[in-house]
């Protein structure tokens, strides 16, 4: 990766890249926020009605995959997916370190997933109802059950940080080899050296590039980083629906 890729543009001494850039990611968001809140209208416009419909397509996700009683959980899912949605389109712009192109900043947001639906099912269910899910519906089927369950569950965290992780890096290192192979030590420069073939094909190749990497590869990536966000916030809520599944029912036979 070191011979096609440049360090990013803006780097803190000590400090890893993908920490960094997620403090980008942050001060983006916040600042977002910050102006679509900061004079609140009954008739939005701009920033607040853009980040209104951001939030209502949110709540019509989960009221679909969750149902009413999911709303409360719309802080954790939303923030969860315009992070790394932002993260994902960060990694687009040439000499920026996208922090979901990181195996730590997936993992982490996985391991919240991880954390954030076992305690919700704990809480919506009871310690005693949500282990019975470990079980599976017949007793006598409940030895092989257990670990096969434990290691289904195990897996979630895994599969989520990888997947997004081997996306967003898969498409990083092809945009780096496509710079590189556009850059000074590539057609432009063979183009740039004086040479009539240089300039023929190395100037007919970069135009080719270009067009590719802005006509069919940028929208392609486009496409591809926010497919992955959707699919991220999609599993969380299959995964708190699934924590909470009968939650109601033992809270209807209680009363």
């Amino acid at each position: 990766m070191e011979a096609i890729e440049h360090p990013p543009i803006f780097s803190l001494p000590g400090i890893p890249d993908h920490v960094t850039y997620t403090w980008v990611v942050m001060i983006i968001l916040v600042g977002v926020a910050f102006v679509a809140s900061r004079r609140m209208e009954l008739v939005p416009r701009g920033a607040q009605n853009f980040l209104e419909v951001v939030l209502e397509q949110f709540q019509a996700l989960i009221d679909d995959v969750i149902g009413p009683e999911g709303r409360p959980y719309l802080p954790l899912i939303a923030t969860l997916g315009l992070f790394i949605l932002t993260g994902n389109l960060l990694s687009l712009i040439p000499g920026v370190a996208g922090p979901t192109a990181n195996l730590n900043t997936t993992a982490a947001c996985a391991l919240i997933v991880f954390v954030s639906y076992h305690a919700i099912g704990i809480h919506r269910q009871g310690a005693v109802n949500y282990l019975k899910h470990f079980m599976g519906p017949v007793p006598l089927l409940a030895p092989l059950m257990i670990p096969i369950e434990l290691i289904s569950h195990l897996a979630r965290p895994l599969s989520l940080s990888l997947r997004l992780f081997g996306n967003m890096t898969g498409g990083h290192i092809l945009l780096a080899i496509i710079f590189f192979l556009m850059g000074l030590d590539g057609l432009i420069g063979w183009a740039l050296s004086g040479s009539k073939a240089g300039a023929i094909v190395g100037g007919l190749g970069g135009l080719i590039m270009v067009v590719f990497t802005v006509g069919f590869l940028y929208p392609l990536k486009i496409l591809v980083s926010v497919l992955q966000a959707f699919i991220f916030v999609m599993l969380t809520m299959l995964y708190i629906a699934g924590a909470t599944e009968g939650a109601e029912h033992h809270h209807a036979e209680h009363h």
